[in-house]
């Protein structure tokens, strides 16, 4: 199956779901696609939440394509490419419509920087997460506002510097990451359902003031992740980090 970004909208609740063959990782079309779709339902007044989230039954995200990382020879090229995370970022950021995620499985790198930019998170018991960064030679700069904001800044820095481990979704809830886990995909989904139905019953002009107040003080991001993506974007040419992305792509 090839890779896609499609949205539907059903009785009042917007589902946005992405796929990739490649652990559902995320190239640059990807990227812009998601942001398009996350913009449209921001716009159409028939949707008053949205849902996020993937296809497949293994990972949620396995975050950057690995494969167009190591195509990247310049650094506006890699600077365009991490600020492709920096648009999903502060695309669900602006959006004036509540964002559920619904994380099914893994979740690596820009895949935990959208379950943290998420208003609301539901994630099952299989899905762990790790920021692998720094283990290339990179680091989570684009995502880690939000991480951090979601997360604090020691459970951040504990996921940035031991780049290596899985960390559970117990751990994650343990830390605000996610709001509910539970132990099958079905379960979430009845669960997400509920609390959607509702949310689509209710006043939009006051969830939209709500997201709002949860989002305050993140009104320089659109510099700042611009800032951070360019940190990025300089370090993924370093020797260190091709020949890191290369014997992660040998695994």
């Amino acid at each position: 199956m090839n890779a896609y970004v499609k949205s539907t909208i059903e009785n009042g609740i917007g589902t946005i779901e992405f796929f990739h063959p490649q652990s559902n990782s995320m190239p640059s079309s990807q990227l812009k696609n998601l942001v398009e779709e996350i913009n449209n339902l921001g716009k159409n007044d028939n949707a008053k939440v949205i849902i996020l989230k993937s296809a497949g039954e293994k990972a949620f995200c396995a975050g950057a394509s690995f494969d167009e990382l190591i195509s990247i020879k310049d650094f506006e090229t890699g600077k365009t490419f991490f600020s492709g995370f920096a648009n999903v970022i502060n695309a669900m950021r602006k959006s004036p419509k509540l964002i559920i995620a619904r994380i099914h499985g893994k979740a690596v790198g820009g895949g935990v920087g959208i379950a943290c930019a998420a208003d609301y998170t539901f994630a099952t018991e299989s899905a762990s997460v790790k920021l692998s960064e720094l283990a290339v030679g990179i680091g989570p700069f684009v995502i880690g506002p939000v991480v951090e904001r979601k997360i604090g800044t020691s459970s951040f820095a504990q996921l940035a510097i031991n780049a290596t481990e899985f960390y559970s979704a117990e751990w994650a809830q343990e830390k605000s990451m996610y709001q509910d886990v539970y132990e099958t995909p079905e379960e979430m989904d009845a669960e997400i359902n509920l609390l959607a139905e509702k949310l689509a019953q209710s006043s939009q002009d006051a969830m939209t003031k709500l997201k709002e107040v949860f989002w305050k003080g993140t009104d320089d991001w659109d510099q700042l992740l611009t800032e951070r993506a360019a940190v990025s974007g300089q370090l993924v040419l370093s020797e260190f980090t091709v020949n890191a992305i290369n014997q992660f792509k040998k695994k």
